[in-house]
């Protein structure tokens, strides 16, 4: 495929070599990131085809899909050939994969590991540019009730309410509550800060009887737990 020239359009492309016809012909799972991409742009410029944009965009990427995801309009306009209709679309595409990797989470009749917690946060918030705070509501079974967004932040950190916290767990009539956010960097270590609001959660939920089961820190592929560590 690199025998092409940027001035070639994808149409006088052999057949099987088109990303479209490609996928009819060998199905989606034979695709490259790249030529996937390509069928979402759906048509290159002047002197680059749809391949060469899609290229150019994971090139921004690193490579990576995981910071793929991170990208937002204005940094996708600033591909060459990049409009704002383009950009929207890939976009989309990227929300419903993120939305469709929330929604294969099972909904298991109990959260009985840390583990558990971490595919629910993970799924919520494991590729978030900057700091969230979750907090999952269980009911005495440990069945989740609800999840919610306590908070936002930047890329370092994000401010939490344990007011807030507790009037949530409290209308939701929860017995139990996992804390959870995620450091954008990757780095899973706890900073101070987080073990200072960890006790802090703790002591309160004792108090009103909304027992703190774990925070959990999320990155992209890795978690840390203040119960599995015996930091609760």
């Amino acid at each position: 495929m690199e025998a092409y020239s940027n001035h070639n359009p994808i149409r006088n492309w052999a057949e099987d070599d088109r990303p479209r016809e490609k996928l009819v012909l060998k199905g989606r799972h034979s695709m490259s990131d790249a030529e996937l991409l390509a069928i979402l742009i759906g048509s290159g410029t002047k002197n680059e085809s749809a391949l060469d944009l899609a290229k150019n965009i994971l090139h921004l990427a690193h490579e990576n899909l995981g910071e793929l995801s991170k990208l937002n309009l204005s940094d996708m306009i600033k591909v060459k050939g990049i409009g704002q209709a383009r950009a929207v679309t890939i976009l989309a595409a990227l929300e419903l994969g993120r939305r469709r990797n929330e929604s294969e989470v099972l909904v298991r009749d109990k959260i009985k590991t840390s583990r558990d917690a971490y595919e629910i946060f993970r799924s919520i918030i494991g590729d978030r540019p900057y700091e969230e705070f979750w907090i999952i509501l269980l009911n005495r079974a440990n069945k989740v009730l609800k999840k919610c967004n306590i908070s936002e932040g930047g890329i370092s950190g994000t401010v939490v309410d344990p007011k807030k916290i507790f009037k949530i767990s409290l209308d939701n009539h929860a017995s139990s509550i996992i804390l959870g956010h995620n450091h954008p960097s990757g780095v899973v270590t706890p900073s101070e800060a987080d073990c200072r609001i960890t006790k802090k959660l703790h002591d309160a939920g004792a108090m009103l009887e909304v027992t703190v089961l774990d925070h959990l820190i999320i990155g992209e592929n890795s978690y840390y737990s203040f119960a599995d560590e015996g930091a609760l």
